[in-house]
């Protein structure tokens, strides 16, 4: 990931900063997120699911709050602090961002309750069907909002440093879980899409996520009731030195 240009003025976008702009992460996070809101959506729609006992053992509810958890914090930590700091005086585009911030809260606040609807045996399943079709609609409509405003906006106002610190915020977020992340994050991606996100990692790195990390993954079925306390494979912590490097724009 990384992204430019310094001062509060907003201005167009020049073509060396969007040569310098990699939002290959971005765009793989909001299709892997998107991948599995397909999921859930099948899973509690479906007529022989028992959604409670799906979302309350599988992997896959757990993986999902995992990774929406690290990307969310990473951009509350260091990427609307970003913008906002280079926006200042301009009041359209800081809306822009409270509106990002409020839908994160909103976010989190659906899947909190519906944790809370799971452990709560009295929550009727219509109750918690309604819950998580608000989950759905939600994310989806933040994710778009989110690339129909807020990229666009990285590319114009961003300094490289300031998107390189993101970039590392958010590999420092998905550091502890990498084992079972960055194999989540590369489930139906490109070739173009893996490779980026696989290059910039140690040898040791790529080695373990293409020997270990993958194939537990691929083998976990993480959707399947009772995988949610299946051990993931590799040791945790292994993407603490992730290092960002300058790539071409992939959308």
């Amino acid at each position: 990931m990384i992204i430019f240009m310094t001062g509060t003025r907003v201005v167009g976008m020049q073509s060396d900063r969007r040569d310098a702009i990699d939002l290959t992460v971005m765009w793989a996070m909001h299709d892997a997120l998107r991948r599995e809101l397909a999921h859930l959506d099948r899973i509690t729609t479906a007529a022989d699911r028992d959604t409670r006992r799906v979302l309350a053992t599988a992997a896959g509810w757990r993986m999902f709050k995992q990774a929406l958890h690290a990307h969310h914090s990473a951009e509350d930590d260091a990427l609307w602090p970003a913008l906002r700091r280079s926006l200042a005086g301009h009041p359209p585009e800081l809306a822009l961002l409270e509106a990002l911030e409020a839908e994160h809260a909103a976010i989190r606040s659906v899947i909190e309750a519906i944790d809370a609807a799971l452990a709560d045996p009295q929550v009727a399943p219509a109750q918690l069907g309604d819950l998580t079709d608000a989950l759905t609609t939600g994310l989806a409509g933040h994710l778009t909002h989110e690339e129909g405003g807020a990229l666009p906006l990285i590319q114009r106002v961003l300094t490289a440093e300031q998107w390189v610190r993101f970039g590392h915020v958010h590999a420092q977020h998905i550091a502890r879980d990498a084992p079972v992340l960055l194999p989540w994050l590369l489930d139906g991606a490109d070739e173009e899409t893996v490779a980026k996100l696989l290059g910039p990692l140690p040898a040791a790195t790529r080695a373990a996520c293409t020997d270990e990390w993958l194939p537990a993954y691929i083998a976990l079925d993480r959707w399947s009731p009772g995988t949610a306390g299946r051990p993931s494979a590799g040791p945790a912590g292994a993407l603490t030195h992730l290092r960002v490097r300058k790539r071409d724009a992939r959308r």
